[in-house]
């Protein structure tokens, strides 16, 4: 079994052959770290506290635009600034 995880593990995959994702606004395609900060209630969280959870997205580069498909929150309006 540790020698299919070590195969798997040396793999090479050929990134030419990827699609690389575009800003739906801009068409940029440079992302940067950014982060949703949701409060959860003491009410509904498990510890009855009230808490402050960070959901991790990647952000255009450029405009800011968060695209639907990476936006784990994308039921919200979420408006972003340049």
């Amino acid at each position: 079994m540790l020698t299919d995880k070590k195969q798997q593990a040396n793999v090479q995959l050929d990134l030419s052959q990827a699609e690389t994702i575009l800003c739906e606004k801009c068409g940029n395609g440079l992302f940067i770290q950014s982060f949703f900060l949701k409060k959860l209630s003491a009410l509904v969280s498990p510890t009855g506290q009230e808490a402050v959870i960070p959901v991790q997205v990647y952000s255009c580069g450029n405009c800011g635009h968060i695209n639907q498909k990476l936006n784990p929150t994308a039921s919200e309006t979420t408006k972003t600034s340049n």
